[in-house]
C-alpha cells in the first residue's frame, strides 16, 4: 500500500518537531516523493548524517521490496 504525503510528514515530524518539512509527490502516484527537511539539529552534521537521521525517522517504511514508501528524493539542511 502506498503512503500519503501527510503520513511521511507525520513520521518525520515525530523526530524533528520544529523542522520545516515539504513533501512533494513527484509522479502523482503515491510512490515517488521528494522531501525537503530543514532543521537546526542538522547543524554540524554532514549530508549523509542528516539523511540517515531522516531515514531513521521513517521507521523502516522504505525497507526492502515490501516497503510502503518506494522512492524518496531527500534534501536536508540546517536553517540559514
Amino acid at each position: 500500500m502506498a503512503m500519503e504525503a501527510q503520513d511521511i510528514e507525520t513520521l518525520i515530524r515525530a523526530s524533528f518537531p520544529n523542522a520545516k518539512i515539504t513533501i512533494t509527490d513527484l509522479a502523482g502516484d503515491g510512490n515517488h516523493y521528494a522531501a525537503e527537511v530543514i532543521d537546526e539539529s542538522f547543524r554540524g552534521m554532514n549530508r549523509v548524517q542528516q539523511q540517515r537521521a531522516v531515514y531513521a525517522a521513517l521507521k523502516g517504511k522504505m525497507d526492502g521490496a515490501q516497503g510502503e514508501l518506494h522512492a524518496l528524493a531527500l534534501t536536508t539542511k540546517a536553517p540559514e
